[in-house]
């Protein structure tokens, strides 16, 4: 499978802050590419500079072939940039900014019209086509985004931070059509800080942390080392450190943590038997609340390879869905 896009020694940096440094990475054709990282990482800075809003400090991209280093807009007519904040006009109809941004790619005031037709029925915007782009919601107004991206139908599509601060339901629409795109063939740039989304959507990720990629591997390959093993989840009405060492001494082999002062997480590479971990607690005068199996997910790996505890990305998640409902 061909590269469409080709990253070497990429940096940037903003005064004092390394925002990008030194960055490695190649998105094949027909790809859904995602970059992985908590806010701050260096995934907007470097989506900006790969669809030239910014230059970079150093190194060099290609985008299907074509040098962008030193001319950003050499590529310009092969990709579509989605950004994290709407870049419409809030006076202007979904239909009229649509027929705007084509027309800026210099498609026939026909062809155009038509074309905006097809993506507003698409993305289930055909009643809100003559309405002001102002007076959308959240979730619409990111659709219109994406769909004023695609408009002149390229080949290359940046995505940045698609799903932040959109009810569950906008989001799951919007991760539909992502995945219709891709299935339509377009190469998708993904910047995510939802592990679960990066996980749903992408073939390959780049996890990127402090401006640097600490690991680019395919969702099957990440997983791999993980797929068999077994988690349990108790919620108990406390956990000191002896009942760990108890759960320990009647799990051999297994890995008991105690993420929380009334979680106890219990890994295995076997099956793990509940009742009898239950009565054990029991017999020690700790009530078991709920007992879930988990399955290990993408979560675990970006814990294990950045070092970092999930939490901050959930917490960031939260944030996007309190803006979201503000």
């Amino acid at each position: 499978m061909s590269t469409v896009i080709e990253v070497e020694g990429l940096s940037k940096r903003y005064g004092d802050v390394q925002a990008v440094d030194g960055v490695d990475f190649a998105v094949r054709r027909g790809e859904l590419f995602g970059f992985l990282g908590p806010n701050g990482a260096g995934k907007t800075t470097t989506i900006n500079i790969l669809t030239g809003l910014a230059r970079p400090d150093a190194g060099s991209i290609l985008i299907d072939g074509i040098n962008c280093t030193n001319n950003p807009k050499a590529a310009q007519h092969l990709i579509g940039v989605v950004p994290d904040e709407s870049n419409l006009y809030p006076e202007l109809t979904g239909f009229e900014n649509l027929c705007f941004c084509a027309a800026l790619y210099g498609m026939p005031r026909r062809q155009r019209e038509a074309r905006a037709r097809e993506l507003l029925t698409t993305f289930g915007l055909a009643d809100a086509a003559d309405r002001r782009f102002g007076g959308y919601s959240r979730g619409m107004k990111r659709k219109l985004t994406i769909a004023a991206g695609i408009i002149h139908d390229p080949p290359v599509l940046f995505l940045d931070e698609p799903t932040t601060g959109i009810d569950v339901a906008g989001a799951r629409q919007i991760r539909q059509l992502i995945a219709g795109l891709h299935k339509a063939g377009t190469t998708i740039f993904l910047t995510t800080h939802y592990i679960e989304e990066a996980e749903r959507l992408c073939e390959r990720i780049a996890f990127i942390v402090h401006g640097k990629i600490v690991r680019t591997d395919a969702i099957t390959d990440l997983m791999q080392p993980i797929r068999d093993r077994h988690v349990l989840l108790l919620s108990v009405s406390h956990a000191e450190a002896g009942i760990v060492d108890a759960l320990l001494a009647a799990c051999p082999g297994c890995t008991v943590t105690n993420p929380a002062p009334t979680d106890i997480r219990i890994e295995s590479r076997e099956p793990i038997r509940v009742a009898p971990l239950v009565r054990l607690l029991e017999e020690r005068h700790v009530e078991v609340a709920e007992a879930r199996q988990l399955r290990p997910s993408l979560e675990d790996i970006f814990v294990q390879i950045t070092g970092m505890e999930a939490d901050a990305m959930r917490k960031e998640k939260a944030a996007g869905k309190a803006g979201g409902a503000a």
